[in-house]
């Protein structure tokens, strides 16, 4: 059976939430199709000690602020995935679950969304399949000899899995220190980073992150090359249990090694690392497999859009999947904007 409706948003988590609220409030026609068999998105997978890295009144999405953690100056996952969860109730968003989207088609005037669950066809789709199903790890020498275990960051879930063991955690972003500092106490623990791991000062949080990247977008809108602002997106927010780690001397970053052996890893001069498990804490990709058949992926592997509308196929917007989609598009913060611009110009398009 096929099923007509102006737009399908792919993806239930933060990016699809904040479209359907913006649709629903321009009176709009649309679903939402999750693959999860719960509310929550990405969140529900994430490590044990996660936390945000701003506080609840920082990490919402349109129209509905976080409610503080009691205890917890920045929430942990949990209180996200209920936070997220009531957010879908609270505004009946028409969220079909478990459906896993197979392949968006061209169809006429329409397109054309393949799932498990059927077919729908609508007069708009907006992407927001987010990332974390698209675990990135790098090509190194010797990666396939190790006898220890490898896992990405989406496979991490707790130091009590490696007590005692010698851990090498690879990359120096916010994931990378925040599992080397999860590790630190009860692990023989080894961290490296491509280059030197940069701290924002202590009193700075994901804010300052989030209006970087806004500044940022602006400068580059306006054909600025000084972008200005006070923090990197690649700069390490300095959580507590990071900077607890890191100011007892637990977090010291080392070069990243030349290649894997069977037993650990070795660098470029010869010195080598025993190892029990190496973590790839090194970033993930866009889930974009189900756009394939549009033909519109440009050579870096991103689909070029101007703001968040496909520049290929103007029924077709992308959300979420980081600054080329909106600035800090990515976190709960930054979403709601370009959210609200896709929902407008999908409201344009349809009239």
């Amino acid at each position: 059976m096929t099923r007509v409706v102006d737009v399908v948003v792919i993806g239930g988590g933060q990016s699809g939430l904040a479209a359907g609220y913006h649709l629903r409030r321009l009176g709009l026609d649309f679903l939402i199709l999750d693959a999860q068999p719960a509310p929550g998105g990405a969140w529900q997978h994430t490590w044990d000690s996660l936390h945000l890295f701003s506080p609840a009144a920082y990490s919402s999405l349109p129209g509905r602020l976080m409610p503080p953690q009691p205890g917890e100056t920045y929430p942990d996952a949990a209180h996200v995935v209920s936070y997220l969860t009531d957010y879908e109730q609270r505004y009946e968003l028409p969220v079909h679950r478990p459906v896993r989207v197979t392949a968006v088609h061209r169809d006429g005037e329409l397109l054309r969304v393949e799932t498990d669950s059927g077919t729908w066809r609508a007069r708009a789709v907006v992407s927001a399949t987010g990332t974390w199903s698209r675990p990135f790890v790098p090509a190194v020498p010797g990666r396939t000899e190790f006898r220890g275990s490898q896992l990405h960051t989406v496979e991490y879930r707790s130091p009590r899995d490696f007590a005692g063991q010698r851990v090498i955690v690879v990359g120096g972003g916010n994931s990378g220190a925040q599992i080397a500092a999860d590790l630190a106490h009860d692990t023989d623990l080894t961290w490296v980073t491509p280059r030197l791991p940069r701290y924002l000062a202590d009193d700075i949080d994901g804010r300052a992150l989030f209006d970087h990247a806004t500044a940022r977008r602006r400068a580059l809108d306006e054909g600025r090359t000084d972008t200005g602002g006070v923090a990197s997106l690649g700069d390490i927010v300095a959580v507590p249990p990071v900077r607890a780690a890191r100011d007892a001397g637990l977090l010291k970053a080392g070069p990243m090694f030349a290649r894997i052996t069977r037993s650990g890893v070795a660098w470029a001069d010869g010195t080598t690392a025993e190892a029990d498990a190496i973590i790839w804490c090194t970033g993930f990709r866009p889930a974009l497999s189900h756009l394939a058949p549009l033909g519109l992926r440009g050579p870096r592997g991103h689909i070029p859009t101007a703001g968040t509308r496909a520049s290929g196929e103007p029924r077709l917007h992308l959300l979420g999947y980081g600054d080329w989609t909106g600035p800090a598009s990515a976190t709960l913060i930054g979403v709601g904007r370009p959210a609200r611009e896709a929902a407008r110009a999908i409201s344009a398009l349809l009239r």
